[in-house]
């Protein structure tokens, strides 16, 4: 008897993921069966693999401790099935389906995730997630704005700044020498100080006040048209780097895959605002997966 399961596949900017609807917590996601269904060439294909679970029902205590905000678990893995903790544009995707299954009342929702509960609202054609806060990775960051060297191929080293936004993001800086679309981010940069779990690295480039371009290349999956999280990390850099984080303007960023529009909170919380398209549902038979 064939094996299939249900899919969705939806992006943000191009971001692209596969959703599973495991309401019923039929489906054990693991990092094998994630992998596959992220290949490109022998599965469906994606920048990571979503999971809709229950939060009540989840495994992991941290996120149960969740199910009072949340009912709905983002169970998130990368493209080469690690787990990650959330992911910004997923996050996004992930609301809209839940919208379109009926399983949400009203214009807002709080989705469980492993870096906590993310609020979405729907404002138009636009889904805005209130990331939470964020926060430096290490206290020479606050202090400077700097506190790492993220090194690529054919460059010298640029001055970075690290941080956690539920998911940890290097964000470098590149002088006007450098050209953006001249970097080869076909493999990782190297980082240092090394990041033991890894870590997501974004390059940034100033384009007019409030307004900047992106490339980034993710932990666990490569170069990706675009990083919710990384988007937002990149606005905060860059707010730091021109000595200003008490306004509330938002800032545009521009990534390979479209604009997402982030605004800085106070408390240290972020808000991030983009498209989210569910383009396809479908059956894979997972006998057939590479």
């Amino acid at each position: 008897m064939t094996r299939s399961l249900r899919f969705t596949k939806g992006h943000g900017t191009r971001n692209d993921f596969v959703l599973l609807d495991d309401r019923d917590d039929q489906l054990t996601l693991t990092a094998t069966l994630a992998a596959a269904l992220a290949d490109r060439r022998g599965g469906i294909g994606g920048d990571g693999v979503i999971r809709v679970g229950r939060t009540a029902t989840a495994t992991d205590e941290t996120v149960r401790a969740q199910s009072g905000e949340a009912e709905w678990f983002m169970d998130y893995r990368n493209a080469d099935g690690s787990i990650s903790e959330m992911c910004g544009n997923g996050v996004r995707v992930f609301a809209a389906y839940l919208r379109r299954e009926g399983l949400i009342a009203g214009d807002s929702v709080g989705i469980a995730t492993r870096g906590g509960v993310k609020r979405a609202r729907f404002e138009g054609d636009a889904v805005v997630i209130d990331m939470g806060t964020w926060a430096f990775i290490d206290a020479r960051g606050e202090a400077d704005a700097i506190d790492a060297l993220v090194h690529v191929p054919g460059h010298d080293p640029f001055s970075a700044l690290r941080l956690d936004l539920g998911n940890p993001h290097t964000v470098a800086a590149l002088p006007p020498s450098v050209d953006l679309d001249d970097l080869d981010l076909t493999r990782p940069p190297a980082v240092n100080p090394h990041p033991g779990e890894g870590t997501n690295v974004e390059f940034v480039t100033p384009l007019a006040a409030g307004h900047l371009r992106m490339r980034v290349h993710e932990r666990g999956v490569g170069e990706t048209q675009s990083c919710g999280t990384g988007v937002c990390a990149a606005a905060i850099a860059t707010h730091l780097w021109a000595g200003n984080l008490d306004g509330d303007e938002p800032w545009t960023v521009d990534v390979p895959g479209g604009r997402l529009r982030v605004r800085l909170l106070p408390g240290q919380r972020v808000e991030l605002a983009g498209p989210a398209v569910l383009v396809a549902d479908g059956e894979v038979d997972l006998d057939a997966l590479g």
